[in-house]
């Protein structure tokens, strides 16, 4: 057992002691909060969605939150895949707040575990520092909606679970990396026994993924029957998992993931990215060549079923991208289905009303279909909401068009 404890223990420590010489970051600020429940001051670090221009101002637009565990370690992988994501529309844009550690064993576990005497975790402080101190400083503070998403590898893994067993409307989704449900001999396994079968998870999300941390030859079945603590991370996750998949009526959207060419730390990245596609896997719109060119395709009746979806998946309205639509438009009118383009464009006037971009657009289509009069009003309505350099010279050269 000593090699068991040598090897947990700088899995615990190894990481953390090299976030502590990380290079400063780019991609957010850092904020430090003044916790009462902790007795000490907190560092998070925020990024603001791009498409945000970083702005904090809160009529901006609202944004879901994702919390990111050992944040220094993790922040800039995450805002990496969301940046990314939401520029493909595979996701929503979103906050993230990566929460540093302070003492990380401590804040990621609750009670003892026998391989580690003297440490006596103090998880349960910590995620009510979460729930009632960091939670709504961001919520008052930044542009968020209701929607959030937690997140945490290794023991940061265990917190998500544990959060997930005993406060699951904390967070709508949870994302567990190589969890560390090993912990106080697979306590969370044992409690999840009891709990999982008279719970509803109607609208919560699970993903959770495994590295391969196996010897040659052993695989994810014939792991079970070993005993040694060199494979007690790996059984706990797949003891939780079966039982996971056998509760198939609690109405969880659950996935979990073996990754069977990534180890501990590489997990992260691939496992962080697999799971916001799976938590978001309702969000992209999904439209076919052979229906853009259909005229008798209802375009604007698959984007008000596809967003209501959408809406009703996040908790709060959400309507179609505006540069969505507009290209929509563009297209339909290249391909002459004026009556489509017209509907998109008037669709995002009405989603968009104070967009000047919006009415300039649709000025475009009427001076494609040579209804000046109603280009000419379109082109006036958006430079009352924008300077924009390209309407102001379409406007003055109709109106010298009328003065022939």
């Amino acid at each position: 057992m000593k090699s068991f404890s040598f090897s947990v223990l700088f899995l615990l420590f190894s990481f953390y002691i090299h976030a502590q010489e990380t290079s400063p970051f780019n991609t957010g600020f850092e904020e430090t909060l003044p916790s009462k429940i902790m007795g000490q001051e907190r560092k998070v670090w925020i990024h603001i969605p791009n498409s945000n221009g970083g702005n904090k101002i809160k009529d901006k637009g609202h944004y879901p939150v994702i919390y990111l565990l050992d944040g220094s370690e993790n922040f800039n992988t995450v805002v990496s895949i969301t940046e990314h994501m939401s520029e493909s529309s595979l996701c929503p844009p979103m906050i993230v707040v990566g929460i540093l550690p302070s003492n990380r064993v401590s804040d990621l576990t609750i009670g003892t575990d026998k391989e580690l005497p003297g440490i006596v975790g103090k998880g349960e402080k910590f995620m009510s520092f979460i729930e009632k101190e960091l939670i709504p400083y961001i919520d008052a503070t930044y542009p968020t909606t209701t929607y959030k998403t937690f997140i945490g590898h290794s023991l940061g893994g265990l917190t998500v679970m544990n959060t997930f067993l005993h406060q699951p409307d904390l967070f709508n989704s949870y994302v567990s990396l190589d969890g560390s449900l090993w912990w106080d001999n697979q306590k969370i396994v044992k409690e999840a026994k009891t709990i999982l079968p008279d719970q509803n998870y109607k609208g919560k999300t699970l993903f959770m993924a495994m590295a391969n941390r196996m010897e040659r030859g052993v695989d994810t079945l014939s792991v079970r029957k070993d005993t040694s603590g060199a494979t007690a991370l790996i059984r706990s996750n797949l003891e939780l998992i079966k039982d996971l998949s056998k509760n198939k009526k609690n109405q969880l959207h659950f996935k979990y993931k073996y990754y069977e060419d990534d180890n501990h730390p590489s997990v992260r990245l691939i496992g962080e990215y697999d799971a916001l596609r799976f938590i978001f896997d309702f969000y992209k719109l999904k439209i076919y060549e052979s229906e853009l060119s259909n005229p008798d395709f209802k375009l604007d009746s698959l984007l008000v079923s596809h967003y209501k979806n959408v809406s009703e998946k996040m908790g709060y309205n959400i309507k179609p991208d505006e540069s969505q639509i507009n290209n929509l438009g563009y297209k339909m009118m290249g391909t002459k289905q004026f009556a489509k383009a017209e509907t998109l464009f008037k669709l995002n006037i009405t989603n968009n009303p104070n967009s000047g971009n919006c009415y300039d657009s649709i000025g475009d289509f009427y001076l494609e279909t040579k209804d000046k009069t109603k280009a000419i009003e379109n082109f006036k309505k958006a430079l009352t909401l924008k300077a924009i350099p390209e309407t102001k010279e379409k406007l003055q050269k109709l109106l010298a068009e009328e003065k022939k």
